[in-house]
């Protein structure tokens, strides 16, 4: 059974040892992982909490085993949200990204977010596909979000509410 419950301090140390893993991590630029400290990872928290529901982090787990997460941050003055999801390698393949993903999206369009974006890298096939599966389209990425000066390294996609 998979369960997706909001990240509380009892999942903090999932969410470092995800983070910390080079083979989740390679496609948003950290190939040896991201190692936080403790106290990082708690005022980490503190951050999505004192956010909510603007902001939201889900923990994922599959009966009782802690597989990933996913995310949300809506920018309520562009009524979009930034989505995000990782998983171990042991967890992807089997369905579990595309239920914790689209629960992640209910949310953030339960929370006033209009439509939802993603921008994974283009090497990143499995999560283009995963991106297409739940309805998300291929647009040009919007201005207010390209670094200036910049190439854009990823693939922006986008789901509206309907």
């Amino acid at each position: 059974m998979i369960e997706i419950k909001e990240t509380s301090a009892e999942d903090l140390k999932n969410v470092q040892s995800l983070w910390a893993n080079g083979d989740v991590m390679r496609f948003v630029g950290f190939p040896e992982g991201l190692c936080k400290t403790d106290e990082e990872m708690k005022n980490w928290l503190d951050w999505i909490t004192s956010g909510r529901p603007s902001i939201d982090h889900f923990s994922i787990y599959e009966d009782g085993v802690y597989c990933g997460e996913s995310f949300y941050e809506i920018d309520k003055e562009r009524g979009s949200a930034a989505m995000d999801i990782k998983l171990f390698g042991y967890a992807r393949g089997r369905g579990i990204a595309c239920k914790a993903l689209s629960y992640a999206i209910e949310k953030a369009f339960e929370n006033g977010a209009e439509k939802v974006w993603v921008d994974p890298d283009p090497r990143n096939l499995k999560a283009i596909a995963l991106y297409e599966r739940l309805g998300f389209k291929r647009k040009d990425m919007p201005g207010y979000l390209m670094p200036e000066g910049e190439e854009i390294g990823s693939v922006y996609m986008e789901l509206c509410r309907e």
